[in-house]
């Protein structure tokens, strides 16, 4: 499979180096300074660039017919544009804010989670990410992902990062050194506490769960997430 990738940071280069060892090849590297692209080598592009490129980067593939990956959180304001455009182009996208295949599994851990926890209200819901400093968003595209999950089966009507409202969920973001990711999300009440937690011990299981997505979007036409990619 040709696979180019759109952003050469350090996940990038991670994902070259897996995609390599799967058996791949890379025939683009686009990033800042890239002045031409020639799309008719790709089979699928990966994302993972800057918030204010990843849009255009999006747009870019789905008019040319190549289906995209994207990991790139803080454009999500445009996503109901990607998704109109891949329809209207009969493209194929994908967008995850995670593509750990672990954290995926606690996604649906959490929602099931958040379902059962509905009707005890006792128990008060809070969160915790806590990232390299490198990292631009706070929160975290994954604790959003969380927060939605929790509300959409809870009473909670939206999140807010640092202290909450009554019916805020509260979300703590924290920079620390070199950490790859950890979540937290905590259920307690006066008498007890009720903890889920995904720890990343490297950037290996984002890059390989984005190329086990471009591998299963080729020959496919819509728009998916990594459940239907796990079949979750």
């Amino acid at each position: 499979m040709n696979i180019a990738l759109f952003g050469y940071g350090k996940m990038g280069r991670m994902i070259e180096t897996v995609a390599i060892a799967r058996g791949h090849k890379i025939v683009a590297k686009v990033d800042v300074d890239t002045k031409t692209i020639d799309f008719s080598k790709m089979d699928v592009a990966i994302d993972f660039s800057m918030p204010t490129a990843a849009y255009g980067n999006i747009r870019s593939c789905l008019e040319n017919g190549v289906p995209i990956i994207s990991g790139t959180t803080g454009w999500l304001e445009k996503y109901e544009d990607a998704v109109a455009l891949c329809e209207e182009k009969k493209g194929a996208f994908i967008y995850a804010s995670n593509f750990s295949l672990g954290v995926n599994v606690f996604f649906e851990l959490n929602a099931h989670l958040a379902k059962m926890m509905k009707e005890l209200t006792q128990y008060a819901v809070s969160m915790e990410e806590i990232h390299h400093t490198q990292k631009l968003d706070a929160p975290s595209g994954t604790a959003i992902t969380l927060a939605e999950g929790i509300m959409a089966h809870t009473s909670y009507t939206g999140w807010k990062l640092g202290d909450a409202e009554k019916q805020e969920l509260p979300i703590k973001s924290k920079r620390v050194g070199t950490v790859p990711g950890t979540h937290t999300v905590d259920y307690s009440s006066p008498v007890d506490s009720i903890e889920i937690k995904h720890t990343a011990h490297n950037r290996e299981g984002f890059a390989l769960g984005a190329v086990v997505a471009a591998e299963w979007i080729l020959g496919k036409t819509g728009v998916f997430a990594m459940k239907d990619v796990l079949g979750l």
